[in-house]
């Protein structure tokens, strides 16, 4: 390598590719841009950003988030196995490693031409083989198991994507952890629980950490690692840069130096006193010497206990109980674990009044065995298995039973006294929802769906609406015609929720319930009366959202438009967005994640942009580049000057707002709205019109000038497809 290309490497920002377990992607985006990153941009399974080769050193040693970090030497497109070779072949290699270096191929994906990894890994060897050799006069060797250098190759639609992987052996094995329990935590996944239950707080607040269920110490070693904020990688002693050729062995030293002082200065200061238990004695003993290892012996106490035997220090007053039990495989482990999940919960809420509770599983049915309620869920990935991490606040009892039997207020719809034994009607009914949840279990855990439709009118007889959203039940009754006798109505509505609550094992004043119209213009924006609900955060995706379930006759996020939102967050890269009625601005938030350049948001409501506004706080969305505009869209559209490559116009159906100058009704508003927006796009850009009126009828010759295609089909999810007149879908675009 020539010293004028090690030096332009050393001051030039280059693109690299940080992976993580999926569900991690927001907290590494922002854990890289704290560590100096820069223009972050979060995509499944990982987090593009641009760096430096000190700052990307930097995150190899300090991340505790991400698997690798990949360097990207080229994309190309892949037809055949030359292809592939050929993509490899292009590469100067000669700049990268030396020819006595032992190398391996890391290669993922398949197509039609490369129908096995193992082939495909084998053309990218053969490649840099001959490349090198070409160069050099020398043949470097492969080493599958201790290789020195490591090249990373993705084929994903047809395109090869190669890089060098700077981290070398995965950044989750941080080096202290030699011995292990029967299923652990990988070190990564244990850092994000911890993030996600609000340790770096808790701690900074005095609080401590329990696991009582601590297993070979993963959580409890995390924990404290990251109170003291030092580098998990100082346990390594080696990382895939340094033997790549762009290695900066004296910036790497300072990078140690300072880490080495910082976690020295954490060690002396002291860190929070933290308690880990297990029944298992073997365990314990793998615990210890981790902890040793980690050199944070000082401040973590180890006690054998089972868990209907654990006690909490009697001076520690707040913190956090945070533990991954094990959840079974086979059903008669499951059944014994049922003792275990319901020993946690009466030991926590007998001795931990007033802490956070986490309880991080793979097993959601096992965690109702604890008999709390939680208020927050996330949704993440053991390897493959679809987990969750569940938050409870430990309330004293005397408010955890006015919890349970506490007053009624945010319920719109009188509650059954008593829930009747489940009639044969209402048996059907409770089938039919356990039925559409296996339906949409693997569905929703793929999607990283919280909130999703489980049920609207599938039996005529019970017409509603089910929504789930998170561990939360939405019902909305459909009001019914005035021929039905109002006896059989109520009748039929406490059957519907005799039905909900045996399914899921609820209590009626814990479900959100509503009587409601069919969509009547403004009526879905309105607040209710004597109404203060509670606003808690579902995952979709990338992105997190406010809702609100009893304040409002909708929740601030309608379930119908998650196909929309998700197609904008896909065609929105480096594109300037704006969003017309825009309600919360949750199709904003994802045309955001998915690379917007810049976005403009108007609603006339300034109630709904204070909830965009949190939304975009939920999702780490800063900066003048994303506006928040209170205006009447009539009056704002005519008004604008700017232009714009991705429009999304979603007006409701009817308003007569005090607010407005004019009425507005989409179906006889819709050609000149449509118009307007067409005049502020730019050439090549893309409108999507979006109407709930069930009756609207598109004006196909008033809109005659322009491109117009019916997504509607395309745009409704499983949850909504036995209801697909749920919404009208239009792409426009110039003739």
């Amino acid at each position: 390598m020539s010293a004028q290309w090690l030096e332009m490497l050393r001051d030039t920002a280059m693109q690299l590719f940080a992976t993580c377990p999926k569900g991690l992607e927001n907290l590494l985006q922002d854990e890289l841009t704290a560590l100096g990153a820069r223009e972050a941009r979060a995509t499944v399974a990982g987090v593009y950003f641009d760096a430096d080769i000190i700052q990307a050193m930097r995150v190899c040693l300090h991340s505790r988030l991400a698997n690798r970090v990949l360097l990207p030497l080229g994309v190309e497109d892949v037809a055949s196995d030359y292809d592939l070779y050929s993509a490899a072949y292009t590469i100067d290699w000669h700049n990268h490693l030396r020819p006595d270096c032992t190398f391996a191929v890391d290669f993922t994906g398949t197509n039609d031409a490369i129908k096995n990894t193992q082939f495909g890994a084998m053309r990218i060897k053969d490649a840099l083989v001959d490349k090198l050799r070409d160069h050099t006069g020398t043949r470097p060797n492969v080493d599958r198991h201790t290789p020195r250098f490591r090249v990373n190759a993705r084929l994903a639609k047809n395109k090869v994507h190669i890089g060098i992987d700077l981290s070398g052996e995965s950044l989750h094995r941080r080096g202290y952890r030699l011995e292990q329990g029967v299923a652990p935590l990988k070190e990564n996944l244990a850092a994000a629980i911890l993030m996600r239950a609000n340790w770096p707080q808790i701690a900074a607040a005095g609080g401590h950490l329990i696991d009582p269920m601590c297993g070979s110490g993963t959580l409890l070693i995390e924990a404290a690692l990251m109170a003291g904020n030092i580098a998990p990688g100082l346990f390594r002693q080696e990382f895939g840069f340094m033997d790549w050729l762009g290695f900066d062995a004296a910036a790497w030293n300072e990078l140690i130096q300072e880490a080495q002082a910082q976690r020295q200065a954490a060690l002396v200061k002291g860190l929070p006193l933290m308690l880990g238990c297990d029944e298992f004695s073997r365990v314990l003993e793998a615990a210890t010497n981790n902890i040793q290892r980690a050199g944070v012996s000082d401040f973590i106490q180890l006690k054998r206990a089972a868990i209907n035997r654990f006690e909490k220090p009697s001076s520690w007053e707040q913190g956090l109980i945070l533990t991954n039990p094990p959840y079974g495989e086979r059903l008669g482990e499951v059944e014994t674990l049922k003792n275990t999940y319901q020993d946690l919960g009466r030991v926590v809420k007998a001795q931990c009044s007033g802490w956070t509770f986490g309880v991080f599983t793979g097993n959601v049915e096992l965690a109702k065995e604890l008999r709390l309620r939680s208020n927050k869920r996330y949704k993440l990935f053991n390897g493959t298995i679809a987990s969750e991490l569940i938050l409870y606040e430990v309330l004293p009892p005397e408010m955890a039973k006015l919890r349970e039997d506490g007053p009624q207020s945010t319920q719109q719809q009188a509650l059954p006294q008593e829930l009747p034994p489940l009639s044969n009607g209402a048996t059907m009914l409770a089938n039919r929802l356990r039925k559409n949840l296996k339906q949409f279990k693997s569905w929703v855990e793929k999607n990283s769906i919280d909130a999703y439709r489980l049920y609207d009118a599938d039996m005529p007889e019970y017409s509603a609406a089910i929504d789930i959203y998170g561990d939360s039940i939405h019902v909305q009754e459909y009001a019914a015609p005035k021929t039905i006798d109002p006896a059989a109505a109520a009748k039929r509505f406490d059957e519907i929720i005799a039905a909900v609550c045996e399914v899921f094992n609820q209590r009626p004043e814990h479900l959100a319930i509503k009587t409601r119209q069919r969509n009547k213009g403004k009526q879905q924006y309105e607040k209710l009366q004597n109404s203060d609900g509670e606003y808690f955060a579902v995952q979709e995706g990338l992105a997190e959202y406010w809702v609100n379930l009893t304040s409002y006759l909708d929740t601030g996020l309608f379930l119908d438009h998650r196909p929309l939102r998700r197609l904008v967050a896909a065609e929105a890269k480096g594109k300037r967005v704006l969003n017309l009625f825009c309600y919360t601005a949750s199709i904003t938030v994802q045309a955001i994640l998915g690379g917007a350049k810049t976005s403009v948001s108007v609603d006339m409501s300034n109630t709904y942009l204070h909830w965009a506004k949190k939304n975009f706080e939920l999702n780490k969305i800063y900066g003048n580049q994303h506006q928040l505009v209170q205006a009447d869209c009539f009056k704002w559209l005519a008004q604008c000057r700017e232009g714009f490559d991705l429009i999304i116009l979603d007006p409701p159906s009817f308003s007569n707002s005090k607010r407005m100058e004019d009425v507005l009704d989409v179906q006889e508003d819709h050609v000149g709205l449509i118009s307007r927006c067409m005049e502020l796009l730019n050439p090549g850009g893309t409108l999507y019109f979006s109407t709930n009126l069930r009756s609207f009828k598109l004006d196909t010759e008033g809109l005659s000038a322009f491109k117009v295609a019916d997504i509607s089909a395309e745009s409704i999810d499983p949850d909504f497809a036995r209801n697909p007149k749920i919404h009208q879908c239009f792409r426009i675009c110039e003739a």
